[in-house]
């Protein structure tokens, strides 16, 4: 007997092929021009057929008995099961008596002022089938529109300061080839926050080269210097010429104030290109030499705070003066207090280091963060879901969900302007787990009780699931046709399905037709379409623009049969060269169009309107940590994708036991008496979670380091409380905001109390007992 095929996907952690195995599961052959192909491919297989799939229709029992409203029994309830025409009609029903329907008012308050409509998500790496974008165009075509959210959890302090100060964010990291220049030109590379591998192996909607590492073993062979300033010592691969600072997590600015004072008072500042290319360095120059608050920002005053000593600042100062700098921060730096403040001030290091207009120097943000960043932009828009009109004015922070659920009318304020959180009824969101990404879970837990109806898509028994009231199954990825696509990724990838649908789960697509047919919006929503329909469109638009630029490709039939499109690279000038090539033709997308060192913007919204050191509650140096004295870092995990697909098997490989692992410092669990394999108690006055303890050299003392993505699964311990069994660090990362600026993410850092537990440690919770089922 012939062995079937292998069929054409892609993820957002690289594009593979793969066949079904006689026994079941896949056998995965990664995509033959991937340099570095990722691990994380390693959790597909177990997506298809694990036990926490869901296959049919499920709603809560209390919501099915009582009606809608607030219900505190959210996440701890029962499911009914159903078919899907009793499921759909009711929720159909649901939504017609919350407003939905055709026939929406032109002028007025829209029902969508009282519908969220979810986050964002990582559901699939197709184009097509990416579930908030089918969400969102369906609230549009139900409501009028919903209430939004702005920003990402990833990214929020760090690129509404860059908006303000430097130009977006996204465009700017993605319209300059970094790492082509760091493999070529840069002699010394600083890197904020590290510049961990883990991070690149991912990229939303996909990855098809890893070719970090490349770059950086390129420059290694032609000398190029490296320095990670982390806490974390593996946060860079091992490279020759490289160095490792470990300051107190969260004191970075710090260290770079004392840098730049040291290249002020040395007369290292590059005057001329401070002139030419920023404004506002002079009102700087008065806070970094102490003359407007009586503090001289020293590499003594800068040790005192971070924790390295005055001589290693200064020698950093000055080897960075003489060479080739890169200047790159991290997504972790910002997400926590104040964390605008050492985004804007590694850009601000970078320009008293000049040589900005020079391939190789400069700064970067984000460059470790996210597999696609740094790579040569693209001459292509990708082909995308049309979303239609949100005419419902209302938004979120994104990290706000809690406060818009809670205290409905209260004021925020975003970018110096104040809002009001809308009054949310309705809760729909697919695609996405908040549960995994959002902090102090007990406070969202309290939030997710109070909306009448919470709708949630979804492939497996999330602890997001877990808080819905009616909660449709959704087909993953590897079950669809789509077309592959990313930016800053050079190919069009027709993605295959590799297997039938789970049980009885259907395409959001699907769900979301059948519902917009039972409240009178089908026409709007499909337009006639069935998915086969819109994929032909979609490419369709792809065609014509590469027909365009004089790009021959294969009619959609021929495309869809496996084939993977190279596309075109640009080879103009991105902004940045052009911005140095002349500042005044043109400029940044900034008040001055130039690099803002001062911001007016940020003063009017409270901050200082300089970077500045600014000690937050939750880092080793606040009176905080005489209660809980350990610094918890809870970064991304470098075996899954945030919380997806937790239960793989590259991310089941490193648990112990099926729970996750924390790392420590070999002193500091000497001194406590854990050794490494020993179950851990982290808690402050938000929570507490077990965890295996590691004992690594690699980890700054005073630190824990626990990756994000346990599943949550809260369990009433006898004399402990209510304790996350499995390790989810968002059981005690806080809800605070970075700012009243940005209103940012500040979950990669909180103060913790670590013990040995005692007693028999209880069992983790399986993955497919989070959600309670028939």
């Amino acid at each position: 007997m012939n062995s079937p095929a292998f069929r054409q996907h892609s993820s957002h952690w690289g594009a593979f092929q793969a066949r079904p195995q006689p026994r079941g599961g896949l056998e995965i052959r990664p995509f033959d021009q991937d340099p570095a192909p990722s691990p994380l491919l390693g959790n597909i297989p177990a997506s298809l057929d694990h036990p926490a799939r869901l296959g049919r229709p499920l709603v809560r029992k209390g919501w099915l008995q009582d009606g809608p409203g607030p219900d505190p029994r959210r996440g701890h309830d029962s499911y009914v099961e159903m078919d899907w025409d009793s499921a759909l009609d009711l929720a159909g029903r649901e939504l017609r008596r919350l407003g939905a329907g055709p026939e929406q008012p032109l002028a007025g308050p829209l029902p969508g002022t009282r519908v969220f409509g979810g986050s964002y998500g990582w559901a699939s790496a197709g184009r097509f089938h990416h579930a908030q974008s089918q969400l969102h165009r369906f609230l549009n075509c139900a409501f009028g529109g919903y209430v939004s959210s702005v920003d990402t959890y990833s990214t929020a302090a760090g690129s509404v300061i860059l908006s303000l100060v430097w130009g977006e964010a996204f465009r700017m990291t993605r319209d300059h080839p970094y790492l082509q220049e760091l493999a070529e030109d840069t002699e010394l590379l600083i890197s904020f926050g590290g510049l961990p591998l883990r991070n690149t192996a991912v990229s939303g909607g996909g990855n098809s080269q890893h070719s970090v590492a490349q770059a950086l073993d390129r420059a290694a062979a032609r000398g190029c210097g490296f320095v990670s300033v982390s806490p974390l010592g593996d946060d860079m691969a091992a490279l020759p010429n490289g160095d490792w600072l470990a300051p107190r997590p969260g004191s970075d600015t710090a260290l770079m104030l004392g840098m730049a004072w040291h290249l002020q008072d040395k007369g290292l500042a590059d005057r001329a290109y401070l002139q030419r290319y920023t404004s506002g360095y002079d009102r700087f120059l008065a806070y970094l030499t102490g003359a407007s608050d009586g503090v001289a920002k020293t590499p003594d005053w800068a040790a005192a705070i971070c924790d390295v000593p005055a001589a290693r600042i200064v020698a950093l100062a000055e080897r960075a003066s003489r060479v080739r700098t890169m200047i790159n921060v991290t997504y972790s730096l910002q997400r926590a207090e104040h964390g605008e403040q050492p985004v804007w001030m590694a850009l601000t290091l970078a320009a008293m280091l000049g040589r900005g207009q020079l391939p190789g120097a400069g700064f970067c943000y984000g460059l470790g963060s996210i597999g696609n960043i740094g790579k040569a932009p693209m001459d292509l828009p990708l082909p995308t879901l049309p979303q239609g009109q949100n005419r419902v004015p209302d938004f979120i922070p994104v990290a706000r969900i809690s406060d818009l659920l809670l205290n409905p009318g209260a004021p925020f304020t975003y970018r110096g302007q104040t809002h009001h959180y809308a009054d949310i009824r309705l809760v729909y969101w697919a695609g996405g787990n908040p549960f995994h990404h959002h902090q102090d879970l007990t406070r969202l837990a309290k939030a997710f009780a109070r909306p009448e109806t919470v709708i949630v898509h979804d492939s497996v028994g999330t602890a997001s699931a877990a808080h819905a009231d009616i909660i449709f199954p959704a087909t993953i990825s590897a079950e669809r046709e789509d077309i592959g696509a990313s930016g800053n990724d050079p190919f069009l990838i027709a993605m295959q399905p590799l297997a039938a649908p789970r049980g009885e789960a259907r395409d959001d697509y699907a769900i979301l037709s059948a519902l917009a047919q039972r409240i009178g919006c089908e026409a709007a929503f499909t337009e006639g379409l069935d998915a086969a329909g819109w994929l032909h469109r979609l490419y369709g638009h792809a065609q014509a623009t590469l027909a365009r630029r004089g790009i021959p490709t294969p009619d959609y039939e021929a495309f869809r049969q496996g084939m993977v499109l190279p596309l075109p690279l640009r080879e103009a000038e991105g902004l940045l060269r052009r911005f140095h090539r002349d500042p005044q033709a043109h400029p940044l997308a900034t008040p001055s169009g130039r690099i803002e060192i001062w911001s007016n913007t940020a003063a009017a919204a409270g901050l200082p309107g300089h970077p500045a050191w600014l000690p937050g509650q939750e880092w080793l140096g606040a009176a905080g940590a005489a209660q809980h004295p350990f610094q918890l870092i809870a970064n991304q995990p470098a075996t899954r994708l945030h919380s997806q697909l937790d239960f793989g098997a590259t991310s089941m490989a490193a648990k112990q036991d099926g729970r996750e692992v924390a790392r420590l410092n070999s002193d500091d669990a000497v001194r406590l008496g854990i050794a490494s394999g020993d179950v851990i108690r982290i808690w402050n006055g938000r929570g507490a979670l077990l965890a295996a303890a590691a004992l690594s050299p690699a980890i700054r003392p005073g630190v824990v380091q626990l990756p994000t993505g346990a599943w949550h699964a809260p369990v009433d311990l006898p004399g402990l409380g209510w304790v996350c069994v499995n390790g989810n660090p968002n059981a005690v990362t806080s809800d605070r905001p970075a700012s009243g600026l940005s209103q940012g993410c500040t979950g990669q850092l909180a103060l913790v109390s670590v013990e040995k537990l005692a007693g028999e440690a209880p069992a983790p919770v399986p993955h497919h007992h989070i959600l309670p089922r028939p």
